[in-house]
C-alpha cells in the first residue's frame, strides 16, 4: 500500500473510533466531571499503549530525543490537557449530534495552521473542500431543535478543536519518531495532570460501572484512535490528515442516533451532505509538479525503494531508522506534505 493509501486508511480508521466516542463521552459526562473523565480517558490510553509497546516485537522506529521535549510538552498541554476538558465541558451544553458535527472545526483549524504556518499545500480543490466544511459548521450553529447548541458550548468545542489543530501540526513535526512513544507520553502526562486536577478540586468518584466504561472508551478512542492518527500525520501531513479525520462527526452522528435516541432533522442532514462534499473534494485532491529538495538531515523509519532514500550503509534491507542526510535533488512525482515535501509553492 502506497504512503497516501496508508494515510487514508489510518486517518479514516482513527476518525471512526473518535467519532463514535463523542456521543458516548457525552453519555458519560453527566455522571463524571470533565477533568476526571479526561483523566480516566487518557490514563487508560496510556496503559493500553504501554502494554502494546511491551508485546510488540523489535520496533525499528526512531526514538524520541531530548531535543523533542519542548514540542512534546506543547503537544501534551494543547492536545492532552486543554482540548479534552474543553470538549467535555462543551458536550454538557450541546446535543450529541451538534457536538459530533462541530468537531469538523478541527479539520478546518488544522488545515489553516498547516497551510499558513507549517509550509503545507493544498490546491483550489482542497481549499474548496475546507470552505464547505466551514459552511456546514455555520449551518449547524444556527437555530435550535434537536441539535441544541448554545454559544458557550459551541465556543468550548471550537477551542478544543483549535487546541487539537495545534497538537496535530506539532505532532506532524514529530511524525518521524515512534508514534507509540509519542502518544504514550502524551496520554501518560495528560492523564496524570487531569486526574490530579480532579482530585485537587474534590471531584466525587463516580460509580464503578462508569469508571469501567470510561476506561474502555479511553483505550479505544484516546489510545488506538490517536495512534492511528499519528501514523496518518506521518504519511500525508497535517492538512490532508485533517480531511480524513473530518469524517469523524459522521460516525458520531450515526452513533448519537443509535445510542442517544437523537434524530437527524433537515438542517443536520444538509450539514452532513455539505460536509461529505467537502471531505470528498479534499480526499480526491491530487498534487504533482517538479520540485526541489534542499539538503536535509533527519532520523526516521524509511526504506531504500521509495525514491527519496538512496544513501548507502550496512543496515539490513527493509524498513529501518537512523540519522541520514538527503542530498539536494529535483524531480517530479505525485506527493503530499510528508516530512520530505514541505517546499514552497
Amino acid at each position: 500500500m502506497v504512503r497516501s493509501g496508508r494515510g487514508a486508511f489510518f486517518g479514516i480508521s482513527a476518525a471512526a473510533l473518535f467519532g463514535v466516542s463523542t456521543p458516548l463521552a457525552k453519555h458519560l459526562v453527566g455522571d463524571v466531571r470533565p477533568q476526571l473523565l479526561a483523566g480516566l480517558l487518557y490514563a487508560s490510553a496510556a496503559v493500553v499503549l504501554s502494554a502494546a509497546m511491551v508485546v510488540r516485537s523489535s520496533p525499528k522506529e526512531a526514538r524520541l530525543r531530548r531535543s523533542d521535549a519542548p514540542t512534546m510538552l506543547a503537544v501534551t498541554v494543547f492536545g492532552g490537557v486543554i482540548a479534552p476538558v474543553m470538549l467535555l465541558v462543551g458536550l454538557e451544553r450541546v446535543t450529541g449530534v451538534a457536538g459530533s458535527l462541530l468537531l469538523n472545526l478541527e479539520a478546518v483549524f488544522t488545515m489553516a495552521l498547516a497551510l499558513a504556518l507549517f509550509g503545507e499545500h493544498l490546491d483550489r480543490r482542497g481549499a474548496a473542500g475546507g470552505a464547505a466544511v466551514v459552511a456546514a459548521s455555520a449551518v449547524l450553529a444556527l437555530g435550535g431543535g434537536e441539535s441544541r447548541a448554545d454559544w458557550i458550548g459551541i465556543a468550548c468545542i471550537a477551542l478544543a478543536c483549535l487546541c487539537w489543530a495545534i497538537d496535530n501540526n506539532l505532532t506532524q513535526r514529530l511524525s518521524g519518531r515512534d508514534p507509540f512513544a509519542i502518544v504514550r507520553v502524551k496520554a501518560t502526562v495528560a492523564g496524570a495532570v487531569n486526574l490530579t486536577v480532579a482530585i485537587t478540586l474534590g471531584v466525587a468518584r463516580p460509580p464503578l460501572s462508569t469508571i469501567v466504561a470510561a476506561v474502555l472508551l479511553g483505550g479505544a478512542a484516546y489510545g488506538l484512535s490517536v495512534l492511528l492518527d499519528a501514523y496518518a500525520l506521518r504519511f500525508v501531513g497535517a492538512a490532508r490528515e485533517a480531511a480524513y479525520f473530518a469524517t469523524a462527526p459522521l460516525f458520531g452522528v450515526m452513533t448519537a442516533v443509535v445510542v442517544l435516541n437523537e434524530t437527524i432533522r433537515p438542517r443536520e442532514g444538509i450539514a452532513m451532505a455539505v460536509m461529505v462534499l467537502g471531505v470528498y473534494l479534499l480526499v480526491t485532491e491530487r498534487h504533482s509538479h517538479a520540485h526541489h529538495h534542499v539538503p536535509l538531515d533527519h532520523d526516521h523509519l524509511h526504506r531504500h525503494d521509495d525514491g527519496h532514500h538512496d544513501h548507502h550503509h550496512n543496515e539490513p534491507v527493509g524498513e529501518h531508522s537512523h540519522q541520514h542526510i538527503h542530498d539536494p535533488t529535483r524531480h517530479a512525482h505525485p506527493h503530499v506534505s510528508d516530512a520530505h515535501h514541505h517546499h514552497l509553492h
